[in-house]
């Protein structure tokens, strides 16, 4: 597909053009961005029309790659957005439930491991999670989802943080595991934000600067947790 997008084939185009058994594989039709309707919300018209607006480039690249992977996750993720905004409409401000949405849909990654890494991981504790507990990586799956997330990769930063959403360690592979995510995921659940803040090319394997420990000594990058505001008596 990157290929003929390279040739001049429109993003759109290449997009429907992949197939599986002479069908669609995403639940969606591909649509130049100007098919969108003058005052129309993008993610109301997608829910409406089963359409998605895209313009060329790697973001929308990336967003119809995650349609034809996690078919089942984005459609959650696109009912859930449209039903914020027939209750609320489109406001100046994202309120938690959309913004939450948004965030997931934009950046998250999908971590399945052990307890141990996870909470090193929670508790922002580098040393532990990407040393101590380095061999345990191996019985972890970490799958970059978010379209915006894949797109910074392409030029990649030390920086780069993904927001790490944990999946059941009984959801293996892709199709299994966006099954799970799709009847997992609830406007509540991502209102509250329940992410973990992982730089990626700090995973053991993904970099080959993070061999050394002296990669994670950078405190810019992997930052200590915040204290809790201080209380006046």
């Amino acid at each position: 597909m990157a290929a003929q997008v390279l040739a001049g084939q429109s993003c759109a185009s290449a997009l429907n053009a992949i197939k599986q058994g002479g069908a669609p594989i995403a639940p969606v039709h591909f649509v130049p961005q100007q098919a969108l309707p003058a005052g129309e919300a993008y993610e109301a018209f997608i829910y409406r029309s089963r359409q998605v607006p895209t313009r060329e480039g790697l973001h929308d690249f990336f967003n119809g790659l995650c349609w034809l992977h996690f078919p089942h996750t984005k459609t959650r993720l696109n009912a859930l957005q449209a039903e914020q905004i027939a209750r609320s409409g489109v406001q100046s401000v994202r309120g938690p439930a959309r913004d939450g949405i948004t965030v997931f849909d934009e950046n998250a990654a999908f971590l399945q491991a052990p307890d141990a890494l996870w909470q090193a991981l929670v508790a922002k504790d580098w040393t532990r999670l990407f040393l101590t507990l380095r061999p345990l990586w191996a019985q972890a799956q970490l799958v970059l989802f978010g379209h915006a997330l894949l797109e910074k990769l392409v030029q990649p930063r030390k920086g780069m943080t993904a927001h790490v959403y944990r999946t059941h360690p009984g959801a293996p592979g892709l199709v299994a595991l966006d099954a799970w995510m799709a009847q997992d995921l609830s406007a509540d659940k991502l209102a509250a934000k329940p992410f973990a803040h992982l730089p990626v090319l700090g995973v053991p394997g993904w970099w080959a600067g993070n061999a050394q420990p002296a990669f994670y000594d950078d405190p810019s990058v992997f930052r200590a947790p915040r204290l809790p505001a201080a209380v006046n008596p």
